[in-house]
């Protein structure tokens, strides 16, 4: 982990001794959004291993789930939204963390929040397994009460970052980019998939891979295990990443939410 030196003076009865403060140098901080139907437990081990490597992670329950199960048909992606803004500026606040080095990761309805979340808050890397995709326009209509077959033909369409509130946030993202597909992904299809890297065109980079065989919940113990070391194998890159150019900016500054 690197240090940071500085320079001080120490007033000692009527004069001042010289002294060098020795202190670990802040580190990345890394937001953990479960998906729709998940909880924060799903993270918890990941969010254990990327730690690891020297930052600090925050995993959360969306309103919805868990502990507030019971709003689950009243909550919209307004509410998520303000969930993982919240979230979000809670881990930048974390004394230890370094505010211009945030990753978020996202799956599923928490990857196409994390999405979003590039466009309100600096961000610097976004991983995204089988991120979703909603129509703008159903905003205010409670998650739970979207319609599902509509979905299902939306997200086999081809569409343009500006026609969607989340592609045209990911068409602005200029941080570092992982997208993990599921081979037999029926909930998230590959349409979507192409949707979003065809939105990231001012990217530093983007990494996508596809776990073989694989459904969206990752539902055989394998798949986890492939997903798991294809999170930390990145973010253990983008870690080196930072330590050979720290003073890269954040890919956006803060504005306040619509």
């Amino acid at each position: 982990m690197q240090t940071q030196l500085e320079t001080l003076q120490i007033a000692v009865d009527d004069q001042k001794i010289d002294g060098t403060l020795v202190a670990a140098a802040k580190v990345p901080g890394v937001l953990l959004v479960h998906g729709w139907d998940g909880s924060q437990e799903q993270y918890l081990a990941r969010a254990r291993e990327i730690a690891a490597l020297g930052c600090v992670c925050l995993t959360f329950d969306l309103r919805g789930h868990a502990r507030h199960a019971a709003q689950r048909l009243d909550v919209t992606r307004e509410d998520n939204l303000r969930d993982v803004l919240a979230a979000y500026d809670t881990l930048a606040g974390h004394p230890a963390v370094d505010p211009t080095a945030i990753a978020i990761v996202g799956s599923s309805y928490g990857g196409y929040l994390a999405a979003l979340v590039t466009a309100l808050r600096p961000v610097r890397w976004l991983a995204m397994r089988a991120p979703a995709l909603y129509r703008d326009e159903d905003w205010e209509v409670p998650k739970g009460q979207l319609s599902r077959s509509d979905l299902a033909a939306y997200r086999l369409t081809a569409i343009a970052p500006e026609a969607n509130r989340a592609l045209g946030a990911c068409e602005a993202f200029r941080g570092d980019v992982l997208v993990v597909e599921s081979e037999h992904d029926s909930t998230v299809p590959h349409p979507v998939i192409a949707n979003y890297l065809g939105s990231f065109r001012a990217v530093r980079s983007v990494t996508y891979r596809v776990i073989s065989g694989a459904d969206h919940a990752l539902s055989k113990e394998a798949w986890r295990k492939a997903y798991g070391a294809l999170l930390v194998t990145w973010m253990t890159e983008m870690m080196r990443g930072l330590h050979v150019a720290p003073d890269m900016a954040a890919s956006r500054a803060p504005v306040s939410p619509p």
